[in-house]
């Protein structure tokens, strides 16, 4: 037994407090009735029996609970056996991350975390956790050990990338549901790069107590890796020196200066290879030039040839759809002879340009279909022929993307066509108190992107518009807009595709955007957003998400979808073909999907790249996050078997329940024996 506040005890001296109160009671005597005092002689009596005393049963009550309130506040406990951790929860945290491939560490976390399941007690219960691109709760709180051994051992290495912040707030979600104290065993390579942005995610709740099982010991090991690729998603001209071209970075983590071989594979074939010199933790480029590929879709890679301590990243994969060059339709107003002029040059001097233009007056389009395009433009259209656009509004519902520029014909238009709204007003600039200047740009919008914009606003601040329209935005996104609030691109989705309108038009009288650098690279981007090119090819990262179909599309209401997984099965239910909306890379490697529309697509997924740096948490850091949830942390190895830990069961409780009971035998006592007594006449 002991006290987990001892110094408490000193209260103790609080016990003079009943006795002092018992010596100094006021002597009380009977009154009587007497006739006179002539006849009594005056004396003096001894108070020395007043002094003793008396009650002792209700001073034995009041001190005792003085005693019990010192006692309760010293926390007294007795120290029993743990019989292994009865009352606590074990919970067991494999790591099964794309860097627990390196070496041998995800089979020797394995094997630890087996021998912890093994050596805890059978009547205490366990839960498994798998702590990759998510967090999964294999197991719920149970104590069958055929069962919790079966989870921990279906746990395979995977390719997403750990966060440690993921498994805190699991933690924080067990504790607030089970309300007993956890015994948390992470066996991991405790990687630096899974620290999410904020410690405070990865603080754990007081009842949670952390043993950290670190299977990378030592320095980290020496790894390189594809870091990063460059490469055309779609290509029409392999002998276009502009684009046909692949751009790779080859990064070295805690290693020394070396020379590697790097290859260019295209569907499973090295086609050419080059020497570069990677300097000590540093980075090297290498180019491979020109990009000779197939038509159709083309599985590519660029791979470390040399083998290091992780070599499931030393390549990284890529799709390259090749075709001829798609077509797009350009329908403007007779008397507009500029849009198609400015919005072509820009086109073709793109850096990844692979349209050819097809520009037509609006009369001429009645017996078009606009399904053979990649993508229509609508500039300055006063109206447009019934059948057409009653084909285009199909177009656009099954998927495809028209670009509507209103021009200065919009203040003439009864309804702007396909868009469902009016012009509420034009406002022409030049003639009031000068032009506009464009002074909201998104550029997380894909036909706005921008890495850095920097402070010329991405180079759309000295853009002056003369004449723009006021529309009313509605549910639509709203991706730039002009100094006094004008909405100037807005996105709004139809069915499976989108309407983009620009509120302004694509000629030099409308606004000065085509005499700037920045319309070449808008034009650029937004042709590839219209034409859906950037989901139909390319590379994505593990755990990433692509869209399948409109998220407000009703279910069942279009076709199916189909999802073919890297090891050439269908990822997808019948049930899930019909209703997903969006699916997850969980696995890396070539994926092959099929959109609602009829369009395939294949992505090339790979990790993510900060799993190719080994480096583990420092030892002060987690030290620091293992004492994050108890005051008694642990960085040990499992405990042997058969190990008896001991445990301290407070007796607080019990303490304060028999100082109740004392409170009210005291009430019931004193009421007794502290009442006046009178004679009665």
């Amino acid at each position: 037994m002991g006290f987990l506040a001892p110094w408490f005890l000193a209260g103790m001296a609080a016990l003079g407090v009943p006795v002092f109160v018992h010596l100094l009671r006021k002597h009380v005597t009977t009154p009587r009735p007497v006739s006179s005092l002539m006849f009594f002689e005056r004396g003096v009596q001894s108070s020395t029996r007043h002094k003793q005393l008396k009650y002792l049963l209700l001073f034995a009550l009041r001190a005792a609970l003085v005693f019990l309130i010192v006692l309760a506040f010293a926390d007294p406990f007795v120290r029993r056996p743990a019989a292994g951790g009865a009352g606590r929860l074990l919970v067991i945290a494999l790591d099964n991350s794309f860097s627990m491939r390196a070496a041998t560490h995800f089979a020797d976390a394995k094997q630890q975390a087996l021998a912890t399941l093994a050596a805890r007690p059978h009547d205490s219960p366990a839960q498994i956790i798998a702590l990759g691109g998510q967090v999964q709760l294999l197991t719920q709180a149970i104590g069958d050990d055929a069962q919790l051994r079966a989870a921990l051992l279906s746990i395979q290495p995977g390719d997403g990338h750990a966060n440690f912040g993921e498994l805190g707030r699991a933690l924080r979600s067990i504790a607030d549901t089970t309300h007993r104290p956890i015994d948390l065993h992470l066996f991991s390579d405790m990687q630096r790069t899974a620290m999410p942005s904020n410690f405070a995610d990865m603080v754990l709740p007081p009842t949670v107590r952390l043993t950290a099982h670190p299977v990378a010991q030592g320095a980290s090991l020496a790894n390189w890796t594809v870091e990063s690729v460059e490469a055309p998603a779609e290509l029409s001209d392999p002998k276009d020196p502009r684009r046909s071209r692949v751009h790779a970075v080859i990064a070295g983590f805690n290693t020394p200066a070396a020379t590697k071989t790097i290859a260019l594979v295209i569907n499973g074939k090295a086609i050419a290879s080059r020497k570069v010199n990677v300097p000590p933790n540093g980075r090297a480029a290498v180019e491979f030039a020109p990009l000779d590929v197939s038509y159709g879709f083309n599985q590519c890679a660029v791979r470390i040839e040399e083998a290091d301590a992780l070599p499931d990243d030393n390549a990284s994969v890529f799709a390259v759809r090749r075709s001829d060059p798609q077509r797009v339709l350009f329908v403007h107003a007779t008397d507009d002879t500029r849009s198609a002029t400015y919005f072509g040059a820009a086109l073709s001097a793109a850096d990844r340009a692979s349209f050819i233009l097809q520009s037509m007056d609006a009369a001429q389009t009645t017996d078009l279909d606009p399904s053979k395009f990649a993508f229509v433009v609508l500039s300055d259209v006063l109206a447009l022929p019934s059948i057409f656009e009653h084909a285009l509004a199909q177009y656009v519902a099954k998927g495809g993307r028209v670009f509507i520029a209103l021009g200065t014909h919009a203040g003439r238009r009864a309804q702007i066509p396909l868009w469902g709204a009016a012009v509420l007003d034009t406002r022409e600039s030049i003639r009031a108190s000068g032009p506009l200047s464009v002074g909201q740009v998104d550029f997380a919008f894909p036909a706005l992107a921008q890495a850095q914009p920097g402070r010329d606003n991405g180079g759309w601040a000295v853009v002056r518009v003369f004449y723009a329209s006021t529309v009313e935005a509605g549910q639509a996104r709203v991706a730039a807009r002009l100094a006094d609030g004008t909405p100037l691109l807005l996105d709004k989705q139809l069915g499976e595709g989108h309407l983009l309108l620009f509120t302004s038009g694509l000629d030099n009288l409308t606004n000065d955007l085509p005499l700037h650098p920045v319309f070449v690279a808008f034009i650029d981007r937004l042709a590839h957003y219209l034409s859906g090119s950037e989901r139909l090819s390319g590379a994505a990262l593990v755990d990433s998400f692509v869209q399948l179909r409109a998220a407000g599309e009703p279910v069942g209401a279009v076709s199916n979808v189909e999802v073919i997984d890297p090891d050439g099965r269908r990822a997808l239910s019948l049930s899930e073909a019909r209703t997903i909306q969006t699916y997850r890379f969980a696995r890396a490697g070539f994926y092959k999907l099929r959109y609602p529309n009829g369009q395939d697509a294949v992505i090339g997924v790979n990790p993510d790249r900060r799993e190719s740096n080994l480096e583990p948490l420092p030892p002060d850091l987690l030290k620091l996050w293992s004492g994050s949830g108890s005051s008694a942390p642990q960085t040990t190895a499992a405990p042997a078997p058969g190990e008896i830990t001991n445990r301290n069961l407070s007796l607080w409780w019990y303490v304060m329940l028999l100082a109740l009971l004392v409170v009210l035998a005291e009430t019931a006592v004193a009421s007794r024996h502290m009442g006046t007594q009178r004679e009665e006449v």
